[in-house]
């Protein structure tokens, strides 16, 4: 039977293979062996760690919820939307019992967008955008709900751009890449200086640098001009923009001198149908009557500015005039807006109007064949041609701003100069001669 005794053999010569290893893995040191003196600076090993495999966490998946938007339309409330898309009103009670939502809650208009999560009409969450930094958050918690706004960060980038006037400054600013809000903007800057309509020329140029604002990686809208410079038949006009700090801005030239004029050249922005004459045909009338201001055909109801800081001396009805507003100015001003279809609701006799304010709209009130604003200057009494009178300058920058004003334009001016020597520019300089 040698086969049962080989075959016994083979696991006890296993078992005595297993004996001779220590659990370290090596041979073990038999008790007789001469005993081995550490070198000098030796580290004695220390036994490494057992490593067992990491077993990976399951986490319960995040609970699926559902989420709708909901915009405030005319006549909404809250409430209603709450009851037409099926959420919990008691839970629209408790959030509108916490300061921040209830504060919020009043001011609601139509255009508001409310973001609701909810589970099954439980609400969960919700978010609705103030404005372009902030927005009302309402989360729920295990003690109920909690309000806070939250901000909603902004990135301010610069750009810089250029062109070359060859039939208006809208389709120059198209070729430029400025979008219609910049072209305005850059229009209203030199509004007292320039006229848009009158004084353009072929070849005219301007530079500008401006604010884009930018949220989330993505352009929101563009901010502000920081520095303009306009060259109009030969004359050169810069505009720096500055904040004092009560929040107000307003553009001063280098030196510090408003660019603005105490009195705008048009209250309203459409185009002059009867100019000053002192020997004008009356159109009702047909007689010879001096016409001793500037009418302005536009539609009924188009906003008339006031051209000038001033008071509120007349407001009613006048004979041929229709319904008109008389404003008592400095330095024995008054400038007198007739024919107008209503006033704007602010305006009442004594009362302080600021330049650019609504103070009535366009009609056909009085003696006229169609609407417009049949508008006049008047100093210490006389008549004068609104479109030609030399109009006084507004105020410089105040006295306790100059300084700061002054160190914060050098850098600017700096820089649009560098653009201005840029090569690209240059070029397209060049290929626009």
């Amino acid at each position: 039977m040698q086969w049962f005794v080989v075959g016994l053999g083979i696991p006890l010569l296993g078992l005595a293979l297993i004996s001779t290893v220590d659990r370290t893995g090596e041979p073990p040191i038999p008790s007789d062996a001469p005993e081995m003196a550490a070198s000098p600076g030796a580290e004695i090993a220390a036994e490494e760690p057992k490593v067992f495999a990491e077993v990976p966490l399951v986490l319960a998946p995040e609970p699926e919820y559902e989420t709708l938007t909901l915009t405030i339309r005319r006549g909404d409330t809250l409430d209603k939307l709450f009851r037409s898309n099926e959420l919990d009103l008691g839970h629209l009670a408790q959030i509108a019992r916490l300061d921040e939502a209830g504060r919020q809650f009043r001011r609601i208009k139509p255009g508001d967008v409310f973001e609701i999560t909810h589970d099954e009409g439980k609400l969960i969450r919700m978010y609705s955008v103030l404005n372009l930094t902030s927005a009302l958050q309402v989360e729920r918690e295990e003690s109920g709900f909690t309000a806070s706004i939250v901000e909603r960060p902004i990135e301010i980038r610069k750009r810089l751009a250029h062109g070359v006037i060859e039939s208006s400054l809208f389709e120059s600013g198209v070729e430029a890449g400025l979008s219609d809000k910049l072209v305005m903007n850059l229009a209203g800057i030199f509004a007292w200086d320039v006229d848009f309509v009158l004084d353009i020329r072929n070849g005219d140029s301007y530079y500008l640098q401006w604010e884009e604002i930018w949220q989330d990686g993505e352009f929101v809208t563009d901010g502000e001009i920081i520095v303009a410079e306009f060259n109009n038949d030969g004359r050169q006009h810069q505009a720096i923009r500055f904040v004092d700090k009560a929040g107000r801005s307003d553009y001063f030239t280098p030196d510090g001198n408003s660019v603005r004029k105490a009195f705008l050249r048009a209250p309203v922005d459409f185009r002059v149908s009867s100019s000053f004459n002192p020997n004008r045909l009356h159109p009702v009338l047909k007689t010879r009557r001096p016409h001793r201001g500037v009418d302005y055909a536009a539609p009924t109801g188009t906003p008339i500015k006031a051209a000038g800081d001033g008071k509120v001396i007349f407001r009613g009805v006048k004979s041929g005039y229709g319904n008109v507003v008389i404003l008592q100015h400095g330095g024995n001003i008054t400038t007198l807006y007739a024919h107008m279809s209503r006033f704007a609701s602010k305006v009442r006799n004594g009362t302080r109007v600021r330049q650019g304010q609504t103070i009535g709209y366009v009609g056909a009130t009085g003696m006229v064949t169609g609407a417009h604003l049949h508008y006049e200057y008047r100093l210490n009494g006389v008549h004068r041609n609104p479109r030609t009178v030399k109009l006084p300058q507004a105020d410089p920058i105040a006295a306790e701003y100059r300084d700061q004003f002054l160190a914060s334009a050098g850098p600017i001016l700096e820089e649009l100069e560098r653009y201005k020597a840029s090569p690209s520019v240059k070029l397209a300089r060049i290929e626009s001669d």
